[in-house]
């Protein structure tokens, strides 16, 4: 089996460092050739010469990818076109792997049955959430990018997080890569992200089968300006933003006003009482991210309804 990890960045060079020097330590048998292809996504810091340094010293396993056009999106289909694996791996620039990741992460993939695998995301091991973060939901961490659903390995009704994520190369090919009108552009102002989920749920409505390894196990960084509530508002503001645009609108809506659905405007009343009412400090902010939420939906529908947009390329040709 071959695999390769493909690892998109922009001007992060320190926290890529930290992520290559985890990576570089992964254990797989003997068997097994793996690579992690750096693609560098027109930084314009050290990005180059921190990942040539690991190229230097493994030489067998790291390389670097240059993709000058903006946009996640493009530099994971730039990727996907130049890996040299059947097995694609997914991680980000700001993580630290166990050992044992890659080989956890993809061995599953070896059966056919399976079209890919997500692993499981801790936060770094010294962070300790504040109070005011909500408790409950699966998603209650999903601004620090942590995906946590147990110890127990299954399958999966949804879609993997990006930082933890493999599938068959194949799979990818055949579904036509990440959408480029998604995923975080330094360059573009209206924040956009759910190329991932977008890609997984492709995946999901045709049938393929996704499974949950939770010994995959990383570990993401949580820098101090991600654990304030601007932070989480704004993150999730641009979720609800970037589902709109990757998912459309609920199906079987009638009503409209200036092209945003009516239920959506009796949600944000019923979350703003919610919000203003609450005693409770992690329930009364979880009230606020829903409003944050809604009020990036309707301003998506609203901004769709004025200037339509065709849904943006998938194919993973560059």
């Amino acid at each position: 089996m071959n695999i390769t990890v493909l690892l998109c960045t922009h001007n992060r060079c320190e926290s890529l460092a930290k992520a290559l020097d985890s990576l570089a330590g992964s254990t797989l048998p003997d068997s097994v050739a793996w690579e992690v292809l750096v693609v560098d996504n027109n930084s314009s810091d050290r990005t180059r010469e921190v990942t040539q340094n690991f190229c230097d010293r493994y030489p067998d396993h790291f390389r670097y990818l240059f993709e000058p056009r903006p946009g996640k999106s493009n530099a994971l289909n730039a990727g996907i076109k130049n890996a040299m694996g059947d097995i694609l791996a997914f991680t980000d620039d700001d993580v630290a792997v166990e050992p044992t990741w890659l080989q956890n992460l993809t061995a599953v993939l070896q059966d056919s049955a399976w079209a890919g695998s997500a692993g499981r995301t801790l936060p770094e091991q010294s962070f300790s959430p504040p109070s005011w973060i909500p408790r409950k939901g699966l998603h209650a961490l999903a601004p620090l990018a942590v995906f946590d659903r147990g110890t127990e390995p299954f399958q999966l009704a949804e879609t993997p997080y990006g930082n933890n994520m493999a599938y068959r190369k194949s799979i990818v090919e055949k579904y036509g890569g990440f959408r480029v009108d998604l995923g975080p552009c330094a360059n573009r102002l209206d924040a956009q992200k759910s190329e991932d989920s977008e890609f997984g749920t492709r995946l999901l409505e045709s049938g393929e089968r996704l499974r949950y390894e939770p010994s995959a196990v990383l570990y993401h960084s949580v820098p101090q300006n991600r654990v304030q509530k601007s932070y989480f508002l704004g993150w999730w503001f641009d979720k609800a933003r970037s589902d709109i645009r990757g998912f459309g609108m609920e199906p079987g809506i009638h009503w409209f006003i200036s092209g945003i659905p009516i239920y959506l405007f009796r949600r944000l009343s019923v979350w703003t009482a919610r919000w203003l009412f609450a005693f409770e400090p992690s329930v009364r902010f979880d009230a606020k991210i829903k409003v944050w939420g809604i009020a990036g939906m309707i301003l998506e529908c609203h901004r769709l309804s004025r200037q339509p947009k065709p849904r943006g390329e998938c194919d993973v040709q560059t």
